[in-house]
């Protein structure tokens, strides 16, 4: 389906964002604003948390789905909606179509999430599993539209999602006033623009940070080259970033309007979950958890008041335990190490003394003894150890290695 360039559409101005505000009243929550004393601390002024994590459907995409469909024509939501998505747009134009009375059809991945597939399918959507990547999902959900006549409800590039997910943008200025920094992760770009429009025009000193994945981070060559540009292979574990070209009608409202776009690594990405769990008892996926992976990132570069929009909570359990894992790793709480070690008996056991005397935890051990690389008299021990931080870890590797082990790694 081709859609209109974005000069077509009117510009997108702060009414159209109140006029949302007052389409969502008794749809949407109007999620907390919680406070973050470790970020506070680390940043030296006072972080707090919205927490779109607890929007219904689990993030922000609720908004912006509800207001395009309300604004369709009876003619139109006669038709049906359709979209593509991996979840959570996938949820938010479910949940919008049942409380409008719209029929939806929602094409997601094969391998999209089970929880992210029967949570779309119990807020009323007829789900169609398609492709194995988000570009041929969305490329059956345009054919479907196109042979059916269902509107396409795209994901971001279109002004009244954009109006819709600004809304979130009105609320942290009613909930912190004082706010002088705001950072928000971006994928496509549609909840960065709206947020952007909504604050620049009634507080233009307020400054916007957009924070994406470095493996799926389309806007900053698109910035450096004034218009969207697509890249290649995205690799993140953030789902909510993995889009490869910005939207033309986001576009234009994030170079205009946002102040500085950064990026965040996977390792990043990861201690920044753990750190929601852990600190804030926050389930937060990897993409809302963005704007805390670039404060941990760089906290003394982010003038306070800071807002970090946690924009959703829809992470599949074994995905969270995956990375969770990766986050410990990260945070200095796992270390893995190989070491050789004479076999012999008893030589395993003193090693773990040694371990013990360490303060290191043993979550796993691999003892092989038939390697052909080893001598006849040698063993090799493949260990996993929960330690308490990266000092540890170091000395931890101190000790065996004083207490004559070869730690190879």
């Amino acid at each position: 389906m081709n859609f209109p360039p974005a000069t077509q559409f009117p510009p997108l101005i702060l009414d159209d964002i109140k006029g949302a505000q007052k389409m969502l009243s008794g749809v949407s929550r109007v999620t907390a604003m919680e406070g973050s004393r470790h970020l506070t601390e680390l940043v030296g002024a006072p972080v707090q948390f919205k927490c779109e994590n607890l929007q219904r459907t689990g993030s922000f995409k609720l908004r912006g789905a509800y207001v395009r469909i309300a604004g369709l024509s009876p003619v139109e939501r006669a038709a049906g909606v359709v979209a593509a998505s991996a979840g959570n747009h996938a949820q938010g134009v479910a949940l919008a179509s049942a409380l409008l009375g719209v029929r939806s059809t929602v094409f997601m991945p094969v391998g999209a999430p089970l929880p992210k597939v029967a949570a779309t399918r119990e807020y009323g959507a007829q789900v169609r599993l398609h492709g194995q990547v988000v570009d041929e999902t969305l490329a059956a959900a345009q054919e479907y539209a196109e042979r059916t006549g269902a509107v396409f409800i795209h994901p971001f590039d279109h002004p009244d999602i954009i109006a819709g997910q600004g809304t979130v943008g009105l609320e942290i200025l009613e909930q912190c006033p004082e706010v002088r920094t705001i950072v928000v992760g971006i994928g496509g770009g549609g909840l960065a623009a709206g947020i952007a429009v909504a604050v620049k025009a009634v507080r233009p000193d307020v400054r916007i940070v957009g924070v994406q994945a470095a493996g799926a981070a389309a806007y900053p060559p698109s910035l450096a080259a004034g218009r969207p540009v697509s890249i290649g292979s995205l690799q993140t574990m953030a789902d909510g970033m993995k889009v490869g070209r910005p939207g033309d009608v986001p576009f234009p409202l994030i170079r205009d309007l946002v102040d500085e776009v950064r990026t965040v690594s996977e390792d990043e990405l990861s201690s920044a979950l753990l750190l929601c769990l852990e600190r804030a008892k926050m389930v937060v996926e990897p993409a809302g958890a963005s704007p805390v992976a670039a404060l941990l990132s760089d906290p003394k570069s982010f003038r306070g008041p800071v807002v970090a929009l946690l924009s959703g909570g829809n992470v599949d359990p074994l995905l969270m335990q995956r990375i969770l894992t990766r986050g410990m790793s990260a945070a200095g709480r796992y270390l893995s190490l190989r070491l050789r070690l004479t076999d012999r008996p008893g030589a395993l056991a003193t090693m773990l003394g040694v371990l013990s005397v360490a303060d290191a935890n043993v979550l796993d051990v691999s003892h092989v003894r038939t390697d052909p690389h080893l001598g006849l008299t040698e063993a090799e021990v493949e260990l996993h150890l929960e330690t308490k931080g990266p000092e540890h870890c170091e000395e931890v590797a101190a000790a065996l290695r004083d207490a004559g082990y070869l730690v190879l790694n």
